[in-house]
């Protein structure tokens, strides 16, 4: 794997034009190794489980196919449900993760990102899921919090990622996490992402 590093770039793995050009402009320039490893399965819509620390480059790993995804998409709603999910573990991971997405979609259409979290309004998130998002990244118990309230559909959802879920089972959120996966549908893309893999992750 190491040796294929050198000659990768983000352009020979199928990352659209926009999305490199975005990257560039962050200072990046070639993938790291889980975003090599990952991208070409990703991109083609292969379900995916990846191991990456912090710092890893993981966050871009899975952005990449999530911002590319609704680009291909000719039936982009205006008014109506998220096509993209990102569970976090956090808040301040939800802040984070939004933007990195918001920053590779730079140079696309209108790519509607909304975190939500704890600890800030819900009815001001209810306004932006009622004036239609493309993307949701947030935590468990915010989730289910905008499901109970029918703030949030998930039945659109077409590309789910699991962003540091070793954290997210420590932190006890198994339980939150099946009930969310149950208001999905059944055929979507799906990634998982941990920095380690225990039998609770992998089941």
């Amino acid at each position: 794997m190491s040796d294929l590093q050198p000659t990768r770039t983000f352009a020979s793995l199928g990352v659209p034009a926009p999305i490199v050009a975005a990257l560039a402009a962050g200072g990046i320039t070639a993938p790291f190794p889980i975003q090599a490893i990952t991208l070409t399965d990703s991109l083609a819509g292969r379900d995916l489980l990846g191991r990456g620390k912090t710092g890893s480059g993981k966050t871009i790993a899975f952005a990449i196919p999530l911002v590319t995804a609704l680009a291909k998409s000719d039936e982009r709603t205006r008014q109506g449900s998220p096509r993209g999910l990102v569970l976090v573990p956090t808040r301040e991971l939800a802040v984070q993760v939004s933007e990195e997405i918001r920053k590779l979609s730079n140079f696309m259409d209108d790519v509607r990102i909304l975190a939500i979290y704890g600890g800030r309004s819900i009815d001001e998130q209810f306004k932006h899921l009622k004036r239609g998002v493309d993307i949701v990244v947030g935590t468990p118990g915010r989730i289910i919090d905008h499901l109970h309230r029918k703030t949030l559909d998930l039945s659109e959802v077409e590309f789910l990622v699991l962003d540091e879920a070793d954290r997210m089972l420590d932190m006890g959120f198994i339980e939150d996490i099946d009930f969310i996966l149950s208001k999905l549908p059944e055929k979507r893309q799906s990634m998982l992402f941990s920095a380690t893999i225990p039998e609770g992750v992998r089941k």
